[in-house]
């Protein structure tokens, strides 16, 4: 690639032939695509030379920074040794067997469940797919075929493929497509700030909320219930950080009906909430984990799920093909890089220093935006925090939602130096876990600079006080 870019160039090649994922294509094409051309630590820079301070590690995944070496030495190492070869014809490599052995060994055992088992994807999407796949498998394997109905949340977001797009929450996504598909249905979110009662506590709040999935279980049958699906915290939804009383809830009820749970940590794990995996942080015990993005810090696709030991004994014991699987399950370069960026993680104790250095901090900085007159609920857990943009925060009023308050804000974000993603009128992060004190004051610093500019422009606008 030149040195320099031809923006409007590229913008003109990627209007005429790139279709963007989530994109109204229309609208895109009339703008014009930011081009992005390098990165390095926690900074990317556009084709104009614009330096922006990217809190949202690209998307959830560059969680070791960019511009790592060692992962680019592990790729092309790699690559120059067996740059591919399927697992489908009883073969397998030696990357692929290796991270699945890493992985079992950083999954925590809680109360004698431990994940001594792999199953590879490219994709958080995919692996969510397999989940399906599985669960069904299994409840077929013992003898209950009926139970295939999964149960996830509103709001939740498990990706975008048929059947992920269909765990997914998203009313938006359900309206494209005919969706959800058959045997998939959803609970309420446990997000205080919308759906609590007034003078309810948040202890409170978190058991009524739990107390939905027990209602739906009754409500469909228990007897037809495979699993429950849900994100230790919600992250495209907006970082809905649930009560902590919520996640010990849910692992009773699903105890009591004998369903199985999935933790999708597509987001969450790999050090982002201060853990390898943000079950052992919340204390609940699954039986199927979902993961992506981090385990590679996003420089190459790889996604797979961790098979419990309850699944895993059945899925191997009753024999049979699993008919199921990806050209890419297991690909040798994915997993080498992988193992590269968990060794980084590791050698520089990223899940620790998030849990008692870099996640405080975060969360004291953060927690001084709530004096802003935009702000309501500003809240952080681990390395990735929200706020809500209120209208009048004495009241809680909300912002009519056609005013796209929160794009308003991320508008001023890509301004202004600073990556900032928009959920509604939720402004999120999900900063790099590699970033200093210096750093997180910096970011912080934009982050007030620009509620102070969209609250300027809402003020002119005649839209607050």
């Amino acid at each position: 690639m030149p040195n320099t870019v031809d923006t409007a160039h590229i913008q003109s090649l990627d209007s005429a032939h790139f279709l963007h994922p989530f994109t109204d294509f229309k609208d895109l094409n009339a703008r014009g695509a930011k081009v992005i051309t390098k990165a390095e630590g926690i900074y990317i820079w556009d084709s104009e030379g614009n330096r922006l301070l990217d809190a949202m590690s690209g998307l959830w995944c560059v969680s070791v920074g960019y511009g790592r070496k060692e992962l680019a030495d592990a790729a092309h190492q790699q690559m120059m040794a067996l740059p591919y070869y399927n697992s489908f014809f009883q073969t397998t490599n030696v990357p692929a067997a290796t991270l699945a052995a890493k992985l079992a060994s950083l999954a925590p055992k809680v109360d004698g469940r431990s994940f001594e088992h792999v199953f590879y994807s490219s994709s958080g999407s995919e692996s969510n797919d397999s989940n399906v796949r599985m669960v069904r498998r299994y409840w077929d394997l013992l003898g209950q075929p009926q139970r295939k109905v999964i149960i996830s949340r509103h709001n939740g977001y498990h990706g975008s493929t048929m059947a992920a797009a269909s765990l997914s929450g998203m009313s938006y996504m359900h309206a494209q497509g005919d969706l959800p598909i058959p045997n998939i249905t959803h609970i309420e979110q446990p997000y205080f700030f919308e759906n609590a009662r007034s003078g309810e506590t948040s202890d409170e709040f978190g058991l009524r909320a739990a107390g939905w999935l027990e209602a739906k279980i009754l409500e469909v049958g228990p007897d037809k219930v495979a699993a429950f699906i849900g994100e230790p915290v919600q992250g495209a939804g907006g970082v809905i950080i649930p009560p902590a009383t919520y996640w010990p809830e849910i692992q009773r009820i699903v105890d009591k009906y004998g369903i199985l749970l999935i933790s999708d940590e597509v987001i969450c794990a790999f050090g982002r909430l201060g853990h390898w995996f943000a079950y052992e942080k919340f204390g609940y015990k699954p039986d199927l984990v979902t993961f992506a993005k981090g385990v590679t810090s996003g420089y190459i696709p790889l996604g797979g799920v961790l098979v419990g030991d309850r699944v895993a004994k059945v899925l191997i014991e009753q024999g049979g093909e699993f008919n199921h699987g990806y050209t890419y399950s297991g690909h040798p370069v994915a997993c080498a890089v992988a193992l590269a960026n968990l060794q980084i993680m590791e050698s520089e104790n990223l899940p620790e220093r998030v849990r008692t250095d870099l996640g405080p901090y975060l969360a004291s900085k953060y927690a001084a935006l709530n004096e802003h007159p935009l702000v309501a609920h500003a809240e952080s857990c681990g390395f990735v925090a929200g706020l809500v943009l209120v209208k009048d925060k004495r009241t809680g009023e909300r912002f009519d939602p056609d005013l796209s308050v929160g794009m308003l804000c991320r508008k001023h974000c890509f301004a202004n130096g600073l990556v900032m993603r928009a959920v509604g009128d939720r402004m999120i992060i999900a900063p790099p876990l590699v970033m200093t004190h210096a750093q997180i004051d910096e970011m912080v610093a934009l982050i007030l600079l620009c509620l102070d500019l969209t609250w300027q422009e809402l003020k002119t606008a005649g839209y607050v006080q």
